[in-house]
């Protein structure tokens, strides 16, 4: 990532789900437990997939075709928003060189907070449970929102990005 960029993709990001709803679905967490034997599945939370494109007014065209239409973002900060049905995708000018897989627990589809979801800093603590290294971390004492940035092993970034309070809170 550009360094200048690095602030651009967060907000970026912030405002693509913010925006608009994203696409999977989660399912609210039984356990509070870190336990990696455990074997529970993590519920990662909604999800888009944010892409770094040379010439949004071209993205655009093209995922039209595909049967996309704008649902948020600013065309003239080159950045735009676009959903077909369940799915959602972020289309970015020179805001961040690659794409990001985006997670957001606790929003529905429709950006609706709910009651019950793994919050991001027990998915956090589960990842560094299983031993993966985390790019950005949030504060494991925080209940509010925070995000978390990890890479796989090609280098793809992946972000868990949560907007609102941890359950309870």
């Amino acid at each position: 990532m550009r360094t200048h960029s690095a602030t651009h993709v967060l907000i970026a990001v912030a405002v693509l789900v913010g925006g608009a709803g994203l696409a999977a679905g989660t399912l609210p967490s039984r356990s509070h437990d870190h336990s990696a034997a455990q074997g529970a599945p993590m519920q990662l939370g909604k999800f888009s997939v944010s892409l770094a494109v040379e010439d949004l007014a071209a993205s655009r065209a093209f995922y039209a075709k595909l049967g996309f239409e704008p649902v948020g973002g600013n065309p003239d900060q080159n950045w735009q928003v676009l959903r077909n049905g369940d799915v959602t995708i972020g289309l970015f000018q020179g805001m961040f060189d690659k794409n990001i897989l985006t997670f957001n627990p606790g929003w529905d589809a429709e950006k609706h907070t709910l009651d019950e979801f793994e919050d991001v800093r027990e998915i956090q603590a589960k990842l560094k449970d299983a031993g993966v290294e985390l790019q950005v971390e949030t504060d494991p004492a925080g209940t509010g929102i925070g995000h978390i940035v990890l890479a796989d092993p090609d280098g793809n970034q992946i972000m868990f990005d949560q907007h609102v309070p941890a359950p309870g809170h």
